[in-house]
């Protein structure tokens, strides 16, 4: 599935859309976001998590999604499932992205 794109006008209705999320939270000017982003976009694509919507989300232009995922540092993943926040962590490293996907894949 392709990275979606979000804001604070639509990331409301993507969580009720879709029961699986994962939202990546970043910043323009966050080396470590402009590093992870390729590999959250092959993580996109991996079949292991085929179901799970993943949003792209500029945290300085989204301060309510920000809100909701408790976003202090970035870049932050915020796994969400039926609408509700589950965990959100302040990671640059792949593992660390992949652990917040499989506890997301068995809810």
């Amino acid at each position: 599935m392709a990275v979606i794109t979000s804001t604070d006008q639509d990331f409301q209705s993507l969580l009720e859309e879709h029961s699986k999320v994962i939202a990546k939270f970043y910043a323009s000017w966050c080396g470590t976001c402009r590093l992870i982003a390729p590999k959250y976009r092959r993580l996109s694509d991996d079949e292991r998590f085929a179901g799970i919507a993943f949003l792209d989300i500029n945290a300085e232009e989204s301060p309510e999604a920000r809100k909701a995922a408790q976003v202090n540092n970035l870049p932050t993943f915020a796994i969400f499932h039926k609408g509700k926040l589950v965990e959100s962590a302040a990671t640059g490293k792949e593992e660390g992205i992949v652990a917040l996907l499989e506890k997301l894949k068995n809810l």
